[in-house]
């Protein structure tokens, strides 16, 4: 696709040259056809083809299809299941089942597909190509797999794709819900920019506006075109399909996930978590992303109104307990917590040392960040309307989720990685109880 060489090997201001591993994108009607040139053209002799019995029926019978056609032999490894984790047990199940006489690896699915399969290629050092079945997430051209680890979700360096195929007469027959998720995932692109740039002042986090750039632009003809996705437009489905394959070259580009992802994934992170531990309701990342964009924007507006007051932040800061907000972790995130509290183990973000540069910093800066915050993010009002005329969830009670843990979840934010995004913003500010 055209972007792909926008930015691709060339000396950025930002210091970098940036390079995407991904080879080609096909987009088009009756793109799975190409599957046979593709092949060849890498030299494949025998293909492993990973499905589950949704994306088989989807469009895995034919993608067998086309490779008998072409005389092309393979093996496959169907799920038995509708309901594939990307946990340990999906991960060892395709390893063990693995055909070494295939020398590429097929995926036919969306995200957890893709996640499980980009594991398996890179473990196997084989070529990897994507079969995309739904317009439902953004990791399709990346490096990294989101799994479930322990109780805990992670990203695990994988392999990226090295062929992305979107067949538009597939991808515009996927499920509705997973239409307005990979919507979903794209209007998290709001948050994620401006908490890049944020951290870009606050940690002195490396930062490229061309990767940005890119990033806004998608994002901006998804939204233009989001009254059509309800009617399976083929414009809408294929805007929101590029742009979440656009957010995996700039995760690419830039090194790491920062121009796709913030606080909102790690709301949906936190659910993630919870489900895989208490077996509480989790719905589509993309939904899911899409509901913590919105309590995002919403608790954006509340930081707005902050003067920063280095009294009242260090007060806070000082009486904080982090031995109680270990309890809370664990009690809130069963073992997933243990994790998290490793992390803080080496980063040491609660120390009143580390919070005084920052808040100095912050408070120097504090123009600037309010500027930044009313550039990238639109009116939680505007993303409201939207997801009302897609009919999409806005709020964790209507994915069956208990809003009275929202408070908890948006403090668990912070814990995730070691990545700077608004609750820690809060937290820095002091403010982070009365703001939720």
């Amino acid at each position: 696709m055209h972007y792909l060489n926008i930015i691709n090997n060339e000396k950025c201001e930002c210091g970098k040259i940036h390079s995407a591993q991904i080879d080609e994108c096909i987009v088009e009607k009756n793109a799975v056809n190409m599957l046979p040139d593709v092949l060849k053209k890498y030299g494949c002799k025998k293909a492993f083809i990973v499905a589950d019995l949704n994306t088989y029926k989807a469009a895995g019978e034919r993608v067998c299809a086309v490779l008998n056609v072409g005389n092309i032999p393979y093996s496959k490894h169907i799920f038995a299941t509708t309901d594939l984790e990307p946990n340990e047990t999906a991960v060892g199940s395709v390893i063990m089942h693995f055909d070494k006489k295939c020398d590429i690896v097929i995926g036919v699915g969306s995200g957890v597909i893709n996640d499980i399969s980009k594991i398996l290629a890179n473990v196997t050092d084989r070529k990897y190509i994507i079969i995309a079945t739904a317009p439902s997430m953004d990791g399709y051209a990346s490096a990294t797999s989101s799994v479930t680890r322990d109780g805990l979700k992670i990203s695990l360096n994988s392999k990226c794709a090295n062929v992305v195929i979107g067949d538009t007469d597939i991808l515009t027959n996927a499920p509705l819900h997973m239409l307005k998720s990979g919507l979903g995932d794209m209007l998290a692109k709001y948050v994620s920019i401006c908490e890049w740039r944020i951290s870009n002042i606050i940690t002195g986090e490396y930062y490229c506006e061309k990767v940005a750039a890119l990033i806004r632009e998608a994002l901006k003809k998804c939204v233009e075109n989001a009254d059509k996705l309800l009617d399976r437009d083929e414009t809408a489905v294929q805007a929101v399909f590029e742009g979440l394959v656009l957010g995996g070259v700039a995760m690419n580009f830039a090194g790491l996930s920062r121009p796709a992802s913030g606080v909102e994934h790690y709301f949906s992170h936190i659910w993630d978590m919870r489900g895989e531990e208490f077996k509480t309701p989790v719905d589509l990342h993309g939904i899911q992303c899409a509901i913590g964009t919105l309590m995002a924007l919403k608790i954006y507006e509340k930081v707005k109104l902050v003067t920063p007051d280095k009294n009242k932040a260090t007060a806070y800061v000082k009486n904080f307990s982090y031995e109680e907000w270990k309890g809370t972790l664990k009690s809130f995130l069963g073992k997933a917590a243990d994790a998290m509290i490793e992390i803080e183990e080496k980063e040491q973000k609660y120390s009143v040392e580390k919070h005084s540069e920052r808040f100095d910093i912050i408070a120097d800066n504090w123009n600037k960040i309010l500027k930044i915050i009313n550039e990238e993010l639109p009116p939680s009002k505007e993303i409201e309307n939207l997801l009302d005329k897609i009919d999409a969830p806005k709020s964790p009670s209507q994915i069956n989720i208990d809003e009275k843990d929202n408070s908890t979840a948006f403090k668990a934010t912070k814990d995730i990685r070691d990545k700077y995004v608004l609750s820690r913003l809060a937290w820095d500010l002091g403010v982070i109880e009365e703001i939720i």
